[in-house]
């Protein structure tokens, strides 16, 4: 599994012009699965996700969780974050997990965050066309990758 966190001071995801989820300060989280992926994938990151010291204390320094900011968070699946663009300039998407995989570790991961998070985390819509607007607050982004823990 592979994320993109970005700190934010609002976010939204908009499907068919309705919207979805919204979100003030949180993060916005990018998944990108892939078919190796599993439940420890979804415990190590959920770990790191709450754990997260990116938010600043009374001192200007980040070092507060997001619970300790009673953040929020939306989750966005993105199969475009497992592209390989190694060669030539059109990316493969081979190592996105198909759907009969990812969706179940994208419920998975979201209900796994929410039960961490004590309370629900906003979704996307799984294939759908969405429309993600957010302001970055930093800007703070961070990426995370399971086959690189080390």
């Amino acid at each position: 599994m592979r994320i993109v966190i970005q700190r934010v001071s609002h976010a939204s995801v908009t499907i068919e012009g309705q919207v979805k989820s919204k979100i003030g300060k949180g993060y916005l989280i990018l998944l990108g699965i892939e078919s190796s992926d599993n439940q420890e994938d979804i415990d190590w990151l959920v770990k790191k996700i709450v754990g997260l010291r990116v938010f600043e204390d009374e001192n200007g320094v980040m070092n507060l969780p997001i619970a300790d900011v009673n953040g929020d968070i939306i989750v966005v699946s993105q199969f475009t974050l497992m592209a390989s663009y190694k060669k030539g300039n059109r990316p493969s998407w081979l190592r996105a997990a198909p759907h009969d995989i990812s969706i179940p570790l994208y419920n998975r991961f979201c209900e796994t965050l929410s039960e961490a998070m004590g309370k629900p985390v906003g979704t996307g819509e799984f294939g759908a066309d969405m429309k993600v607007e957010l302001l970055n607050d930093g800007p703070v982004t961070i990426c995370m990758d399971t086959k690189n823990k080390e």
